[in-house]
């Protein structure tokens, strides 16, 4: 039998002792699976993810639910940036836990159950003390944060704090359209790409911008300059902006269609 650790929120013990762990991790392909990791020798490797994981939130702290499996049992196994590029493999359990014991560094790496985990597989659940494991990824130690829009955790602990100490740049609110249609003009014509595009991707944050005065740019030379226009008036709510998206619809090239493909099939962006 194959020994795996599962972390999660303390609230949910009695619940797995009662019925196993439920299948709701997102594994590769953003399928529902139990996310766990092979029981190595080392406490710090075997419990990594602790300190990641409470980042998210948890309830009455994180626990470390003990699994057994058969060793036949297929599963997922890989570092986790294969899994947005879908090349985790599908191994037996004793395989996964002999590949990543047999690893110089298995920081990052991840198993994936893709099965609910039956309550007679709980082998035990103990309490996790959350100081082993790295935060954001291995190696970050020592390197400051990003704390843009993308990469800050909303209501995270301390969050305030670090960006107060280290504010992004493109935090706050964007520059006025005055300010930005003169960075256009500046630009010359038919305008620099890069500077356009800078100035088309503070426009992608407003919700109404002014159409006419871009309008010029759907007929740029440079493909990415048309492109960076589909997403800057993505989420407008002027008139003339569909007729605008229409237009560049009938791109010649085929990054821009594709733009305007993605941008209609998103159903935010209605």
């Amino acid at each position: 039998m194959a020994m795996f650790v599962h972390l999660t929120s303390s609230g949910g013990s009695a619940r797995i002792r009662r019925s196993g762990v439920r299948a709701v991790s997102r594994g590769q392909g953003d399928t529902c699976e139990v996310y766990c990791f092979p029981v190595l020798p080392s406490y710090p490797l075997t419990h990594q993810w602790l300190r990641e994981l409470a980042r998210f939130g948890t309830r009455g702290g994180l626990v470390a639910v003990h699994i057994r499996l058969d060793d036949e049992q297929p599963v997922l196994v890989g570092h986790y940036r294969d899994r947005a590029l879908l090349r985790q493999q599908r191994v037996r359990a004793a395989e996964a836990v002999r590949l990543v014991g047999a690893l110089d560094d298995p920081r990052g790496w991840e198993v994936f159950v893709p099965r609910a985990v039956a309550a007679r597989e709980v082998h035990r659940i103990r309490s996790a003390p959350q100081v082993a494991g790295w935060r954001y990824r291995p190696d970050v130690h020592g390197t400051r944060p990003c704390t843009c829009a993308g990469c800050r955790i909303r209501g995270e602990y301390g969050g305030r704090r670090l960006r107060e100490r280290h504010p992004d740049p493109l935090d706050g609110p964007p520059p006025p359209v005055a300010v930005l249609l003169a960075r256009i003009a500046a630009a010359g014509d038919p305008g620099d790409p890069a500077a356009l595009v800078d100035a088309l991707r503070w426009f992608a944050r407003r919700r109404r911008g002014p159409v006419d005065a871009l309008a010029r740019l759907a007929g740029h030379p440079d493909a990415t300059v048309r492109e960076e226009l589909v997403w800057a008036v993505a989420r407008w709510s002027t008139p003339g902006t569909a007729a605008l998206v229409d237009t560049l619809a009938g791109d010649p090239d085929p990054a821009v269609r594709e733009a305007v493909a993605d941008l209609r099939e998103d159903p935010e962006q209605d």
